[in-house]
């Protein structure tokens, strides 16, 4: 990140775009269907599952705490979300990979009322 108005737009999208609490986000990734969704490599652990780690974690900094590399996360996480977010499946979203790698990257498109 390099001006404070970076940081600015960059923390202003991610609270918009991450639509889950820390705690609710955190039950998510504990379920099998969290751990199950997205790319996987080498048999490990999903980029978005770790991803979502991750987003617990800034979520529970105060701003004023956050590191550069918050940032760096921050608008990956905002990057990854408004792109998968525009690949939305026709018909009921409710228990698609789709809505679950989303919500691995702490948006759940049903929050917003529009299902």
């Amino acid at each position: 990140m390099t001006g404070e108005d970076d940081r600015r737009d960059t923390w202003e999208t991610f609270r918009e775009l991450v639509n889950m609490t820390p705690s609710t986000l955190e039950e998510w990734l504990a379920t099998d269907t969290s751990k199950q969704a997205g790319e996987h490599k080498d048999g490990g652990e999903s980029t978005g599952h770790a991803s979502g780690r991750e987003i617990v974690r800034i979520l529970r900094k105060k701003k004023g705490e956050l590191t550069d590399a918050d940032y760096r996360h921050m608008a990956k996480v905002n990057g990854y979300i408004r792109r998968h977010a525009v690949q939305r499946p026709a018909g009921d979203v409710s228990d698609t990979r789709w809505r679950h790698s989303l919500m691995n990257w702490g948006h759940d498109p049903l929050a917003d009322g529009s299902d």
